[in-house]
């Protein structure tokens, strides 16, 4: 399922170190993610509870693989 498809100001998340902001043009990323509200931040914010995922960014691209 695809829960968000779009433009987003910024993804933000928590791993082991803490939580993180992804930002337009971050550098490419791969992480664990822990329990947390992942928030997607475009027009308006959205909240998803998340128990476990992966977190990429790719070539400008954020792609978050949930209960992995």
């Amino acid at each position: 399922n695809t829960y968000f498809d779009g433009y987003a100001k910024s993804v933000s998340a928590l791993n082991d170190t803490g939580p993180f902001d992804v930002l337009p043009r971050h550098k490419n990323f791969l992480s664990l993610l822990n329990p947390c509200d992942l928030i997607i931040r475009s027009v308006d914010e959205q909240k998803m509870r998340i128990s476990r995922g992966v977190l990429l960014v790719r070539n400008n691209e954020v792609t978050v693989f949930l209960d992995v």
